[in-house]
This record gives C-alpha cells, sequence and structure tokens, in this order.
C-alpha cells in the first residue's frame, strides 16, 4: 500500500525513480595521461605486437585511445553483473580509418577498426565437449579467452545488423554496428540490449536464463591485415531497460 502510495505521488508530481545503474570505471574522471582506471587492464597476445593505449583529451573530456599498428590489443573491466537487472550496455566511440583489407568470416584477415566485446559467465563444463576442447588451448595460447560472448564492431564492408559466429572460436558473436569509413573522425552513441542479443545469438544453444554479464573489452586489432588503425572510447555505462 505504502509503495502504490508512492509511486502515485510521484506520477503526480512529474518525479522518476532513478535507473539502476552498474557502476563502470569511467575513463572521464581521470586527468590525460594518466593510467587506465582502477579495474581496467591491458589485454594483448603473446608473440604479437601490442596496440599502444592511452587516455587523452578529446572536446574537453578524457577518454581512452587505442592505436593498432600491425597490431593487437584491448582493455578489458571484469565485473559479475546480472542482465536481467541491468542489460542496457552504452558507450561511444570513433576510428581514424577502416581496415580496408579486413574481412571478419576469415581468420586470417578478421581485423577491426575498433571491437567491444560482453563476455559472459557461461559454464564451461556446459559447452559442447569440442568447444571445451578449443577453448582449454585458446586460453593456453592466449589466456583470457571468453566461454561466451558478444563482439560489436566497426567493420570495412559488411552492413549494420550483420552478425555470424567469429572464424575464431564458435562462442563469440560477431555483430557489426557501424560499417565504413563515411563516419570516420565522428563520434557515434550506441547503445545495446545485451541480455537481448545474447537471446538472439545464443536462443539455439543455451535455454536457460542469460547468464551474468562477466566482462567489457574495448579494443581494435590489424595484426592480420598489417595495418594501422586508431579508435577512441568514450564511458562505458550499464543500467536497466527505462
Amino acid at each position: 500500500m505504502k509503495r502504490a502510495l508512492a509511486i502515485a505521488l510521484l506520477a503526480a508530481t512529474g518525479t522518476a525513480f532513478p535507473v539502476e545503474e552498474f557502476a563502470i570505471a569511467r575513463f572521464s574522471a581521470l586527468e590525460p595521461g594518466a593510467t587506465l582506471p582502477p579495474g581496467w587492464r591491458e589485454v594483448t597476445i603473446p608473440y604479437r605486437r601490442a596496440a599502444q593505449f592511452a587516455l587523452v583529451r578529446d572536446a574537453g573530456t578524457t577518454v581512452l585511445r587505442v592505436h593498432s599498428d600491425d597490431a593487437f590489443g584491448s582493455a578489458a573491466y571484469h565485473f559479475s553483473a546480472d542482465p536481467a537487472r541491468t542489460p542496457v550496455l552504452s558507450w561511444r566511440w570513433k576510428v581514424d580509418r577502416v581496415v580496408e583489407g579486413a574481412r571478419m568470416e576469415q581468420k586470417e584477415a578478421e581485423d577491426f577498426a575498433a571491437r567491444v566485446y560482453v563476455s559472459f559467465d557461461l559454464p564451461v563444463d556446459q559447452l559442447p565437449f569440442a568447444t571445451r576442447t578449443k577453448l582449454r588451448i585458446a586460453r593456453a595460447i592466449y589466456g583470457d579467452v571468453p566461454a561466451a560472448a558478444i563482439c560489436y564492431v566497426w567493420d570495412n564492408r559488411h552492413p549494420p545488423g550483420a552478425s555470424i559466429w567469429s572464424p575464431h572460436f564458435d562462442y563469440v558473436r560477431i555483430v557489426v554496428l557501424q560499417s565504413g569509413g563515411g563516419r570516420a573522425g565522428q563520434w557515434v552513441e550506441e547503445k545495446r540490449d545485451v541480455d537481448a542479443d545474447f537471446r538472439a545469438a545464443f536462443g539455439g544453444r543455451w535455454k536457460k536464463p542469460t547468464p551474468r554479464i562477466a566482462a567489457v573489452v574495448a579494443g581494435n586489432d590489424t595484426d592480420q591485415t598489417h595495418e594501422s588503425a586508431t579508435a577512441w572510447f568514450g564511458d562505458f555505462r550499464l543500467e536497466a531497460r527505462r
């Protein structure tokens, strides 16, 4: 009764309940030149040139810049969030150019000017045997490989909305959000319901509720095509549906 009365009063005054948000450390809270915010860490691949990471000022706000010159690199933020409560991930990104020679369906050419992984805490022992085996091998070589992930990308040729399984790992779904160089140099705002995206991608394989969100990973790579690309990322927000 008290809750119903409170809702009625808030509706009458035009005041809304705040949207629940899961805290992800913000780049904008730091000065340019600082190290990554607490909780964020650089991720590179053994025997590959590492991308260059920097916090820089852009239009008065500190953002993350990732530059890859025949290189690979990401910044990862690991946590545990309930996708039923905070499924909406938003961020903004910018690229200087696309990776012209990239082909996302080919192992030997899968590079992106910018990409954002959202990984999920899917139990490894519930994966198919062949997938578990490939995952263990990948983790032995590369370290932190997710059991399941959505990879949002800025591609060079496929239209926004295109989606395929990664040629490297069949529990990573690649989803094209931006394509081509027409918006290069411009900040682009993104907002994705990662719970809905997980169910769309994995619904035929995973009948249970969406696993907990385990990490957000931002970066780019040009190690397959030997090209050069720079991406910038603003703050990430994870919040409830409005």
